[in-house]
């Protein structure tokens, strides 16, 4: 029975581990999305560092990604900046793997 708890266990550890992981890679996501959008409404230095705290903060509102496209989209129009929605999408997912390799570059 040991062997199977041991095993167990070791399941349990990897889903968390890989759990932590996607959140880290989803975070650094959005920060990264941040950053792009922070660069096209003329923010630099530590305004755009405080906006992109604001992106990946705005994740926690709900699950999936609608939420962060919700505040980039309209920050964005805010701020007099055009950018199509598919467009804005399109570099979400452009981000997610450079966030991912960041992640696990910074992980070894």
């Amino acid at each position: 029975m040991s062997g199977f708890d041991d095993r167990k266990r070791g399941e349990e550890a990897k889903y968390a581990m890989d759990e932590a992981t996607e959140f880290k890679v989803m975070a650094r996501r959005n920060k990264l999305l941040g950053l792009w959008a922070a660069e096209l409404m003329g923010l630099d230095g530590d305004e755009a560092d405080a906006y992109a705290k604001t992106v990946v903060l705005s994740d926690l509102e709900e699950p999936g990604d609608d939420d962060v496209f919700r505040k980039v989209r309209g920050d964005l129009e805010k701020a007099g900046v055009e950018r199509t929605d598919s467009r804005i999408r399109d570099h979400m997912a452009e981000l997610l793997p450079v966030a991912r390799e960041q992640v696990m570059k910074e992980s070894e």
